[in-house]
């Protein structure tokens, strides 16, 4: 991808961790700064579409949805528990 100079204003005591820093892992200041920004302009990206709508796992055979499993899996083990602890009674 194609690099353009900008020209950022910082803070002096950041600027010294990020000297620091840079001698430290022995990578050039620029290197640290673009990883930065680069982490900064990710977070701060708005996407098309959300992420979680579309949804990662598709559904089982039954036609029920991830969430759906998951949650009558807790009911399931709520409820063994709950007679686990009658019977010890």
């Amino acid at each position: 991808m194609a690099r353009k100079r900008t020209t950022v204003f910082a803070e002096e005591e950041d600027l010294a961790i990020l000297k620091a820093a840079a001698a430290r892992l022995g990578v050039p200041e620029a290197e640290l700064l673009r990883d930065a920004i680069h982490l900064a302009a990710m977070s701060n990206r708005v996407w098309q579409e959300p992420v979680f709508e579309r949804g990662f796992l598709p559904l089982d055979r039954s036609g029920q949805s991830p969430d759906k499993i998951l949650r009558s899996a807790w009911d399931e083990q709520a409820e063994a528990y709950e007679r686990t602890k009658r019977r010890s009674r």
